[in-house]
């Protein structure tokens, strides 16, 4: 049984990783930190893990981690980074949900995220957690870099295309959709129900942090360094999913698009590619660790679409999490991740 602690355990993507870790036959939760909540039982505060956990939030300063095998962290940019040396100095693996390590270029790190970086050196260490691109990197390292929700469900939409080199690096265009979950439990006026009920809007269209992290994946994939990419990022009126629409020109336009992705995923097991001419919808993941892609090749045109829909707190966050978990200790990949999508 893997000794799991989290580190930052109240908010949307914590709650969710405690939900699935509480049905994970493979994992027992040892603690949970908090500073705003420490002393509170986790029950009091989610009421919907009541039966599950009898723990409380201890404070981050009080806790030793030294009886853990694994430790998440779901925090704010610039906390983990703290915590990492440490942990791998004991030989504690390290799960990282936020954004500390998923940029390799520290100059470039620091200026999306506005602040010094505590140990750079880790950068080149940390694994970026897609395991559709990166499988047999995870089950060897001690450091993951969580992939954000947003390039999960890009760079999966657009890795079978540039793997084949059947697609121009120069536009990519990806027009992609948020529920306000991904903008985290944090108060404030931009995600208040009547702020967005009703209501549709692009954010963060000059510049997003998740651009240099997509862009980072699709260089890698493709072996090279010009890609165009046009990334913009929309906040929808529902509480989690991802929907990503991304617009590229082709550069064999008699390639068969539809074979190109179902070989690429077909063993893939949180990777669903839909019939010819779906349109998939994010309730169709709903909970889930799926994502689920359709590619459209539009006629009289030498364009393609691809369409793919995640839940963000899940396959974008917290399930992705624990199928890396599920890689580094050698257990089944869907071990825990194997829930039904909910429907309505």
């Amino acid at each position: 049984m893997l000794k799991a602690g989290l580190i930052g355990g109240t908010g949307y993507t914590g709650v969710e990783l405690l939900r699935i870790l509480a049905a994970h036959p493979e994992v027992s939760v040892e603690l949970i930190t908090s500073r705003g909540q420490a002393g509170k039982r986790v029950e009091d505060h989610f009421p919907s893990l009541r039966g599950h956990y009898g723990l409380q939030f201890q404070s981050p300063e009080n806790v030793k981690f030294d009886r853990c095998d694994i430790v998440f962290a779901a925090t704010p940019s610039g906390v983990a980074m703290n915590y990492a040396p440490g942990l791998l100095a004991h030989g504690i693996k390290f799960i990282d949900l936020s954004a500390d390590f998923r940029i390799k270029d520290i100059e470039l790190w620091e200026k999306w995220y506005g602040m010094g970086h505590s140990c750079p050196e880790l950068l080149a260490k940390a694994v970026y957690g897609l395991p559709e691109m990166n499988r047999e990197s995870v089950r060897t390292a001690s450091l993951i870099a969580n992939p954000g929700c947003y390039p999960t469900a890009t760079t999966l939409g657009l890795l079978p295309l540039l793997k084949s080199g059947v697609i121009a690096h120069d536009p990519i265009i990806v027009d992609a959709k948020s529920g306000v979950t991904g903008a985290g439990r944090v108060v404030s006026t931009g995600n208040l129900y009547s702020e967005v009920a009703d209501s549709f809007k692009a954010y963060g269209v000059a510049g997003h942090r998740h651009q240099p992290e997509i862009r980072q994946s699709l260089c890698q994939i493709s072996g090279t360094d010009d890609m165009g990419l046009t990334f913009v990022p929309h906040l929808t009126p529902m509480l989690r999913g991802i929907h990503s629409t991304i617009y590229v020109q082709l550069t064999d336009s008699s390639a068969d698009l539809q074979t190109l992705f179902e070989s690429q995923y077909g063993d893939e097991p949180f990777v669903d590619v839909m019939p010819v001419g779906s349109h998939p919808d994010t309730r169709s993941v709903r909970a889930s660790n799926m994502c689920r892609i359709a590619v459209h090749k539009l006629a009289e045109s030498n364009a393609a679409v691809i369409l793919a829909v995640e839940d963000n707190l899940v396959k974008g966050a917290a399930g992705q999490a624990v199928q890396n978990m599920n890689l580094m200790f050698g257990l089944p990949e869907t071990l825990g991740l194997t829930s039904v999508p909910v429907l309505p």
